[in-house]
């Protein structure tokens, strides 16, 4: 081949692989790919290097209206009121109609103490988006903090309405709090009931269903609703022990029981076993109760109060009250329990009838050294 042909295959050749090369990405394109890493480096909680990220794209795109958003979010996280109300509304100058830069800025205006411009940017919010829960929801703490409490409830609710399904069972209870705490314990029932009935039946929510039915002496639907909560917290054994108790009230030994026993499932606890001692004890079974107290005794923490004294009132059921008098005096020797008048009391009462008259002075004593006055002293 002539030496011309020959360099001009390879120029040929050479041009042919610089077409093949991919270009350089733009400026927005890059832009693009920072505000990506900022958002997921956010979401991972890594707020230093969100904010790296999006610095490097303002650089890149300054006039992105996405981006005063993002940053105010970062800041937001990180508690940082005053940058993130900074970029918020400079967000809002970018974008007027996007709902949630107003609900974020009503947001940090009411942790800011500003409750009007909380009010007004969260109504602005709320008239380009009437679902926007996170506005509901400040909308009503604001209520509830002028004690407006009708008003709070009613936004609790609208805000349980708009939010996912993740988001409502706190809201829900949020506004029972509201009712209960306002004593209107019907009005916190009926709503309990009207949200598990629609179909929210978290084990939070059926344990606040049940606590109300209690109240209202509806025993066997809180029972119903006690089971089906603990029958979805593997890991939380008060709720069985809440459905064997209110079997026991009811005189339902056998369903008490086997409740008792599915708490035992999930933690062995001497409060249990005390419990189905008292329940062979109403059943003749004495022997089985003996074996229950045994098992308390082996699982017993020391520590928690109200284990120990229904160890100790058992202990004097069986008729062993000298053991039930030395961790009824333990117990009540301590500090932290020296006001505790019913505990002193008890204590005094067995030792009175044990004829442990020391141990009746001491205890009446240090009823009367914690500023507690009692007529009488056992």
């Amino acid at each position: 081949m002539h030496p011309r042909w020959r360099v001009l295959s390879l120029l040929a050749l050479l041009a042919a692989g610089c077409e093949d090369r991919p270009a350089q990405p733009g400026p927005q394109e890059q832009a693009e790919g920072y505000y990506v890493k900022g958002t997921t480096e956010y979401l991972q909680g890594r707020f230093d290097d969100a904010l790296a990220s999006f610095n490097t794209m303002k650089e890149l795109s300054p006039d992105d209206p996405r981006l005063p958003a993002a940053i105010g979010e970062v800041y937001l996280s990180m508690g940082r009121l005053h940058e993130a109300s900074a970029w918020f509304e400079l967000a809002l100058e970018r974008d007027s109609k996007r709902s949630t830069n107003w609900s974020r800025l009503g947001f940090i205006h009411a942790q800011l103490g500003r409750v009007e411009e909380a009010r007004s940017a969260l109504r602005k919010a709320l008239a380009l988006h009437p679902k926007d829960f996170n506005a509901l929801e400040q909308l009503a703490e604001l209520h509830l903090e002028r004690g407006e409490k009708d008003a709070a409830v009613k936004h609790f609710a609208l805000a349980a309405e708009a939010s996912p399904d993740t988001g409502k069972t706190p809201l829900v209870l949020r506004a029972t709090e509201v009712l209960t705490g306002d004593g209107r314990h019907a009005e916190a029932l009926l709503l309990l009931a009207e949200w598990a009935g629609r179909g929210v039946r978290t084990p939070e929510l059926l344990t606040a269903l049940g606590d109300e039915q209690v109240r209202a002496g509806q025993l066997l639907p809180a029972a119903a609703s006690y089971r089906e909560a603990a029958s979805n917290s593997p890991k939380d054994p008060t709720l069985w022990e809440l459905v064997g108790e209110i079997y026991t009230k009811l005189d339902k030994p056998a369903d008490a029981l086997a409740a008792y026993r599915e708490s035992l499932r999930v933690k062995d606890r001497a409060v249990i076993h005390v419990a189905l001692a008292r329940i062979h004890l109403g059943r003749n079974e004495r022997q089985a109760a003996e074996e229950e107290l045994g098992r308390a005794l082996e699982t017993v923490s020391g520590s928690d109060v109200r284990e120990l004294t229904e160890l100790a009132g058992l202990l004097s059921t069986l008729g062993r009250k000298p053991d039930a008098l030395r961790i009824l005096s333990s117990l009540s020797a301590e500090p932290d329990h020296a006001k505790d008048v019913d505990l002193q009391l008890r204590t005094a009462a067995l030792a009175r009838e044990l004829k442990d008259e020391a141990t009746v002075r001491t205890v009446c004593d240090r009823i009367s050294s914690s500023g507690v006055k009692l007529k009488k002293c056992p």
